[in-house]
């Protein structure tokens, strides 16, 4: 089940019929590996969607039913392939890593004597920094007075994005027994059902006690937000009036959640220096994942830089021109 209570699309189930991108059987160590990563990985249904789609793209391009007997060659072909036809880096890395992933089960399982995608490397990629709101578009886009139960409701969910930096699946997921608005935490449960306990800042308190005083139903495992009475909201819903608040707010669209959760961190390092405080509030499981953040801030640094150092490198746009007043 989603957190919104849905069902995902039966082709996103690891118990769907077992067709290959092209209609092919797939290999059933497939399927038998999708269910242990449901059953004994506790992977979430998203994340099983995703090896699914690469492992049978992978097996349909293959054209194999057994691909225990696939070679280091043919891995490197696919990817070959995948390049060619005009794939992100980031989605062949990921289909690479879903491979060598399956590969390893294999291993394990005693069905594959190797694994063939060992050592191989994806092509590199340009690691995109993400986009972050300032100090000021963060406080303008907070900067409302709710007058009515969808606006109070709108509000804390942007205030606890951005106290707190859940991701989005997290903030929907909450329940009531959560939060400990006394104290000023949230119980989060994150990736890979790891729980980490989170501060909350006065203004999402403020918010959510504020949301919570208008809601009948306050027992510990009704939802935090919803669409509707007894209802949890969907992620789709959030994303939409993220987006609505945003224009409303900024006269911009491109707010999406996670865009406040770059926000937390970014501010949150640039304020105090610990990366390794950013990354426990983060739930990031590897320290490289929340370096990122470091990169971001020192592209601010870069920037504040060359706008006011006097022998900062300017673009040639905005290079000193002359006055007619000016002595050649």
């Amino acid at each position: 089940m989603n957190p919104d209570g849905s069902s995902l699309p039966p082709e996103t189930h690891p118990g769907s019929p077992p067709k290959s991108a092209q209609g092919r059987p797939t290999d059933p160590q497939v399927e038998r590996y999708l269910q242990h990563l449901v059953r004994e990985r506790n992977y979430s249904h998203h994340t099983v969607a995703a090896y699914r789609r690469d492992l049978y793209a992978f097996n349909g391009w293959l054209d194999r039913a057994d691909l225990t007997t696939c070679t280091r060659r043919e891995i490197r072909d696919y990817i070959s392939h995948l390049h060619s036809v005009g794939y992100a880096s980031r989605s062949i890395q990921r289909a690479l890593s879903s491979i060598r992933a399956f590969f390893d089960y294999l291993r394990r399982q005693g069905a594959s004597q190797n694994n063939p995608a060992t050592g191989l490397r994806p092509p590199k990629s340009r690691r995109k920094l993400p986009a972050v709101l300032d100090t000021d578009q963060t406080s303008k886009l907070l900067d409302f007075t709710p007058t009515s139960e969808l606006d109070r409701r709108d509000l804390a969910m942007l205030e606890l994005f951005y106290s707190s930096g859940l991701r989005l699946s997290e903030l929907v997921g909450l329940n009531c027994d959560a939060l400990d608005l006394d104290e000023g935490f949230v119980r989060v449960t994150g990736k890979g059902s790891k729980v980490r306990q989170v501060p909350l800042g006065r203004y999402a308190i403020a918010a959510l006690r504020a949301y919570l005083a208008q809601r009948q139903d306050l027992s510990s495992d009704a939802a935090v937000f919803q669409s509707r009475p007894g209802k949890r909201i969907s992620q789709r819903t959030v994303q939409q009036r993220v987006k609505q608040v945003s224009t409303r707010q900024l006269g911009s669209d491109v707010l999406h959640p996670h865009m406040l959760r770059h926000s937390f961190a970014s501010h949150l390092l640039e304020s105090s220096g610990d990366l390794r405080a950013v990354q426990e509030l983060l739930g990031h499981a590897d320290i490289s994942t929340t370096q990122i953040y470091t990169h971001l801030n020192f592209q601010h640094l870069a920037k504040v830089y060359d706008a006011a150092h006097p022998r900062a490198r300017r673009r040639s746009s905005e290079a000193f021109e002359p006055s007619e007043t000016d002595e050649p």
